[in-house]
């Protein structure tokens, strides 16, 4: 059974830095392109980041570039969102959402259960 469990989520300043993790298993975490999503309050789903299964190559948002980092531990099945200089407009619960193939194509094919993330002095 595919599992992704988000973690590292809460309250935060403007300002200040969180990171997300996401633990993976039930599949083979490295041969597969992973994603964050987020939705904020009252908004649709908005993408946010993306990296392919060996973790050279990422992609961001235009909201977020030089504020976040993803990354992956394949040894450790584990995802992560560093997010730096955050600001109330980053509030939202963040989703962790799995590719079907080793590049970011295609829709997802499971998601996580979410970490809510409040920007907010």
């Amino acid at each position: 059974e595919v599992q992704l469990v988000e973690s590292g989520g809460g309250l935060v300043q403007p300002g200040g830095s969180l990171r997300l993790s996401c633990a993976a298993s039930g599949f083979i975490f490295g041969s597969y392109a992973m994603s964050w999503v987020r939705q904020a309050p009252g908004k649709g789903l908005e993408w946010v980041s993306v990296i392919n299964s060996g973790g050279g190559s990422t992609s961001y948002t235009d909201s977020v570039k030089g504020r976040f980092t993803i990354s992956r531990d394949n040894s450790k099945n584990t995802l992560y969102l560093q997010m730096n200089s955050l600001k109330p407009e980053d509030t939202a619960v963040y989703y962790c959402a799995k590719f079907p193939g080793k590049s970011w194509s295609g829709s997802y094919d499971y998601w996580g259960q979410g970490t809510q993330v409040t920007v907010s002095s």
